[in-house]
């Protein structure tokens, strides 16, 4: 039959000398972890100005962008390397690592030629409902405005024909569609 051992909660690695085994093992004691939440308090305090900056968001918004991933970045390192004791492990970790991330970066980059490609065959239905890319529009309505102030159904009050073909489109095919569904 098994020996039976009663808890005894000095023994190395169980109750009070847990901690000092963890210290000898090089973990982080509170001290860390404590200086860890700090850092991470910093952080978030950088990323909420950087976030709530308008001239950044209005002047350079790429900058607002790479600071506030840089920040992410730091921050998810952190809880990483000491709230997940990675910082600890042995280096095995570079075996999981190192191709995952090859991977992701692989998956992302396959898919930025299918991103800028998605349109090429929209049908003409996908067409009416999709979003129009945000310079286009501008461009497509201030040209609109020039156009319909030139034509000869204009008035001196700014209106212009009543009985135009909304911007040149013929949607006739498209209400035939909308009457189906």
């Amino acid at each position: 039959m098994a020996e039976h051992h009663p808890f005894d909660p000095r023994t190395p690695g169980i109750g009070y000398e847990a901690e000092a085994t963890d210290q000898e093992h090089g973990h982080a004691g509170v001290g860390k972890y404590l200086a860890v939440f700090v850092a991470l308090l910093v952080l978030t305090g950088i990323s909420f100005a950087v976030g709530n900056s308008d001239t950044l968001r209005h002047n350079s918004p790429g900058t607002m962008w790479a600071m506030m991933m840089a920040v992410s970045c730091a921050k998810a390192m952190l809880v990483i390397l000491f709230f997940m004791h990675l910082l600890w492990e042995a280096n095995w970790k570079y075996v999981l690592t190192i191709p995952s991330a090859m991977m992701s970066i692989f998956l992302l980059l396959m898919l930025v030629p299918d991103i800028g490609r998605r349109t090429d065959r929209y049908s003409e239905e996908r067409w009416l409902y999709a979003a129009e890319p945000r310079a286009k529009a501008e461009e497509d309505r201030s040209d609109a405005i020039h156009a319909d102030q030139d034509s000869p159904g204009h008035d001196k009050a700014g209106h212009g024909n009543a009985a135009h073909d909304h911007a040149g489109h013929d949607h006739s095919e498209h209400k035939a569609a909308e009457k189906k569904h």
